[in-house]
C-alpha cells in the first residue's frame, strides 16, 4: 500500500478499519472459547492440555467443511447488499439456513464415525483417554455452530458487526464460568475434568446461535423490507449455488486446518510434553491469526459490496487496504513472538520443558507471520470477487505437497522433533502467501462485471 494515499484510499482504509475492528474482535472472541478451555484444564496436567487442544482442532477439521461452505454467504449477501437488493439478502439467508441443516446431518454422522476410529490413530496412551472423553461431548456443538455461522455471515455482509461482538463477549463469559463450575466441580457440581470443558463449549455455542437469531429478528422487526418480504421456502437451485461456491472455500480451510491437525497428531505421537508445547504455541499463533482472518472477512464484504455496485477501483482499494492492515499487524506479531516468548507460553504452562520447546516453536512462527496474514486476507478478498477455487488449489499444493512432507522428514528423519514439523509448515505458508498475493493483484486488475452476477 503506497505511503502517500489518495483521498479515496484514505476513506477506504477508514471504512475497512471500522468494519474490520469489530469483526477481528468477534473472531478473537470465537477463538477464545477453545483457548479458555485449554488454559482452564492446564492444572490437570500436560495430557489434559494436549487432549483439549488436539480434540478442538480435530473437531474443527471436520466441522470446518460446513463452516467453510457457508462462507459463500459473504459473496452473495454482500454483493446483493451492494446492489441495494435487500430481498436477495433475505433469500440468501434462508438458503444458508437450509444448507446448514443438511450439513449438520452429514457432519454429525461423520463425527460419530470419527470417534469410533480414534483408537486406530496411534495417540500416546496418556492422551487417548482424555481425548476420547473431550470429543465425545464436543461433537454436539456442531449444529449450533453451523447456525451461528449462517447468522453471522448474514449480519456481517450487511455491515452489522457490533452485535456479533457483543454476543461473543457474553458467550465467552458464560463459557469461562461454566468451565470453572464443571471442570473442577465448583458450586456443588461433580468435577468432570476435560468433559466439563466440552459441555461448556456446547452450551456457549447454543447461546451464540440463539443470540444472533434474536439480533436478526430484532433488527428486521420494523423495516419496510423485513424478513417477511420473501417466503421461507425451499429453493434447491439457490442452495446448490451456495454449495458450488462454498465447497472450494470449505476445502481451502479444511486443507489449512487439516495440516495443523495432522501436525498435532504427529506431535502427539512424540509424547505428552511435545504435544503440550505444540498445542500451546498453536493456541498462541491461532489467537493472533484471528486478526488477519477477521480482516480477510471484512475484505470479502468490502470487495463484494464494491462488486455489487459495479465499482472496479473500489474493488482494488478494498483489497489493498485490507492487505496493508494485515501486514502491519502480523509484522508486530512476529516481533512479539521473538521478544516475549516465555511470557506468552507461561500463560498456559509452567512446565520447564514445555516452555523451552515452545520458545523454539514461537521463533519459527515469527518467520511466517507476515505471509500467513497476506494469504488469509488475499483469500478473503478473492472470495469477495467470487473466486474460491484458487486458494483451495494453492493450499493443497503448499501445505500438503510441500509443507507437511518437509515437516515430517525434519521431525522424524532428521531428529528435529516438533520444531521440524513447524519448520516444514512455515515453508508451505510462505509459498502460499506469496502466490495468493500475486493472484489477487492480477485478478483485481482484471475485474469484469457481468449482468447476472446473482
Amino acid at each position: 500500500m503506497p505511503v502517500l494515499l489518495s483521498e479515496a484510499s484514505r476513506v477506504e482504509v477508514r471504512s475497512m478499519t471500522t468494519l474490520a475492528l469489530p469483526v477481528v474482535l468477534a473472531e478473537m472472541g470465537w477463538f477464545t472459547m477453545s483457548l479458555v478451555d485449554t488454559v482452564m484444564v492446564g492444572p490437570l496436567g500436560p495430557a489434559a492440555i494436549g487432549a483439549v487442544g488436539t480434540g478442538s482442532i480435530l473437531f474443527m477439521t471436520l466441522m470446518v467443511f460446513g463452516f467453510g461452505t457457508l462462507l459463500a454467504l459473504d459473496t452473495f449477501v454482500s454483493q446483493s447488499f451492494g446492489a441495494g437488493r435487500i430481498d436477495e439478502c433475505h433469500r440468501w439467508l434462508f438458503a444458508g439456513v437450509q444448507l446448514a441443516a443438511l450439513l449438520s446431518v452429514l457432519l454429525m454422522g461423520a463425527s460419530v464415525a470419527g470417534l469410533a476410529l480414534l483408537p486406530a490413530v496411534g495417540f500416546h496412551p496418556e492422551l487417548m483417554g482424555e481425548l476420547a472423553s473431550y470429543m465425545t461431548h464436543l461433537v454436539w456443538s456442531g449444529p449450533p455452530l453451523l447456525a451461528y455461522v449462517v447468522f453471522r455471515r448474514y449480519l456481517q455482509a450487511m455491515n452489522l458487526v457490533r452485535p456479533i461482538m457483543v454476543a461473543l463477549v457474553a458467550a465467552n463469559v458464560m463459557n469461562a464460568f461454566v468451565n470453572w463450575v464443571l471442570i473442577f466441580g465448583n458450586m456443588g457440581v461433580p468435577a468432570m475434568g476435560v468433559a466439563g470443558a466440552a459441555y461448556a463449549t456446547v452450551a456457549s455455542r447454543v447461546v451464540l446461535a440463539v443470540s444472533l437469531l434474536g439480533i436478526i429478528l430484532y433488527n428486521e422487526r420494523d423495516t419496510p423490507s423485513g424478513l417477511h418480504d420473501v417466503p421461507f421456502r425451499w429453493e434447491g437451485s439457490r442452495v446448490w449455488r451456495l454449495f458450488q461456491l462454498g465447497w472450494p472455500a470449505a476445502m481451502q480451510i479444511t486443507l489449512e486446518v487439516g495440516v495443523f491437525a495432522a501436525a498435532s497428531a504427529l506431535a502427539a505421537r512424540i509424547g505428552p510434553l511435545a504435544s503440550a508445547a505444540n498445542q500451546v504455541v498453536l493456541n498462541i499463533a491461532g489467537f493472533i491469526f484471528m486478526i488477519p482472518y477477521g480482516i480477510g472477512s471484512a475484505a470479502a464484504v468490502r470487495v463484494g459490496q464494491a462488486v455489487g455496485r459495479r465499482d472496479a477501483p473500489g474493488v482494488r482499494r478494498a483489497g489493498w487496504a485490507a492487505l496493508g492492515l494485515a501486514s502491519v499487524v502480523m509484522s508486530l506479531a512476529a516481533v512479539l513472538f521473538v521478544t516475549a516468548p516465555a511470557a506468552l507460553i507461561g500463560v498456559y504452562s509452567t512446565d520447564a520443558t514445555v516452555i523451552k520447546v515452545g520458545i523454539v516453536l514461537l521463533f519459527i512462527c515469527s518467520v511466517f507471520q507476515l505471509f500467513d496474514g497476506l494469504q488469509t486476507v488475499a483469500t478473503g478478498a478473492l472470495r469477495g470477487l467470487g473466486d474460491t477455487r484458487t486458494p483451495m488449489i494453492l493450499n493443497l499444493f503448499g501445505h500438503w505437497a510441500i509443507g507437511l512432507p518437509i515437516g515430517y522428514v525434519l521431525c522424524f528423519n532428521c531428529g528435529w522433533g516438533v520444531a521440524g514439523l513447524w519448520a516444514g509448515l512455515s515453508v508451505g505458508l510462505i509459498l502460499i502467501g506469496g502466490l495468493l498475493l500475486m493472484v489477487w493483484h492480477v485478478k483485481s486488475r482484471a475485474t469484469v462485471f457481468v449482468e447476472e452476477w446473482r
